[in-house]
């Protein structure tokens, strides 16, 4: 038990150091490949913030443990929407210029009734996931056109900022490419394997782990570049980081886990858990669409309200456990 705790902690720790390495060597790389600031905003960065859930998922389902795999996806996205959005947005209120992000909001929307249609039989099969992976590819279709069309945009602007920030030579963007994927595999080989030693040892199910420590230890690389983008007045690059990694989530990172291993539903994840994402989906885009020319934003008074809604969720899953 101490062995797998400690397993837990180191996991998570090299997670996050790895992928920020990975994201950093992703997007310098993509710089010398010619790519414009606006398609590495939406595709590379929305990738490397979502590795981190995209590989501990993959394994946890190739090691048959379908719970932590989909635990760890729903529960990413609540804690980025709640928990991280409400943090950023106490700190210093979001203001949405970006077009792009006005078109995500509602893409992400539609994304989740598709997740949501398909637990309705209480399984996610391996057609969902091809399926799932089909709706990825497309979205991602649609994020190049977008990212490839001259004009500005604040989001690409945001990521040019980012980039000239963390400058490396290709030499170096490649080392960090690659090491960081290979630190990614590692550690959450290690992760998953703590997580599901506690789990069995404490009587808990691999979902739950799923939707609280794994979740919330994968959603750190977004926790940490939301931050640092808000520090620096880059208010669409933290919007951005959580709603790209919300599409790269509920699609790829669920996707790859049904091909690989069939995923058996409890029924809390239609009624508790995706109830509750697609909710703050909707909120958000309430609050940062902007409607009858009224700026986008997150104020503080509805960032203090989704940390709440977060705290109160992982509070019932606390008592789940207790029971």
């Amino acid at each position: 038990m101490t062995l797998a705790i400690l397993a837990i902690l180191g996991g998570l720790v090299l997670l996050v150091w790895s992928a920020d390495r990975f994201v950093d060597g992703a997007a310098a790389t993509a710089v010398y490949a010619g790519m414009p600031p606006l398609l590495i905003g939406m595709v590379i960065i929305g990738f490397g913030t979502s590795a981190p859930e995209m590989v501990v998922s993959a394994m946890a389902a190739l090691d048959g443990n379908p719970g932590l795999a989909l635990g760890n996806a729903y529960g990413s996205n609540i804690t980025n929407m709640a928990l991280i959005l409400g943090l950023v947005a106490v700190i210093s209120p979001i203001n949405v210029h970006s077009q792009v992000l006005r078109k995500e909001l509602p893409l992400l929307f539609v994304v989740s009734l598709v997740a949501g249609w398909q637990l309705l039989d209480g399984e996610l099969s391996v057609h969902d996931g091809w399926v799932l992976l089909a709706l990825f590819f497309a979205v991602m279709g649609w994020s190049i056109v977008q990212g490839m069309r001259k004009g500005t945009d604040s989001l690409a602007g945001d990521v040019s900022t980012e980039i000239n920030t963390h400058s490396m030579t290709l030499k170096v963007a490649l080392m960090w490419l690659v090491l960081g994927l290979v630190l990614l595999v590692v550690s959450s080989r290690l992760l998953v394997w703590g997580a599901v030693t506690v789990a069995q040892s404490l009587g808990v199910s691999d979902l739950v782990i799923g939707l609280t420590i794994v979740a919330i230890g994968t959603s750190l690389p977004e926790l940490a570049s939301s931050l640092v983008a808000i520090k620096k007045g880059e208010h669409d690059l933290a919007l951005g980081n959580v709603l790209g990694s919300g599409l790269f989530n509920t699609l790829a990172v669920v996707g790859i886990a049904a091909t690989i291993h069939p995923l058996s539903l409890e029924p809390a994840v239609l009624y508790r858990d995706w109830t509750l994402m697609t909710a703050l989906t909707i909120a958000l885009f309430i609050m940062g669409y902007g409607f009858s020319g009224r700026q986008g934003r997150i104020n503080r008074i509805e960032g203090a309200a989704l940390i709440l809604i977060y705290l109160i969720y992982a509070g019932y899953l606390v008592s789940t456990v207790l029971r």
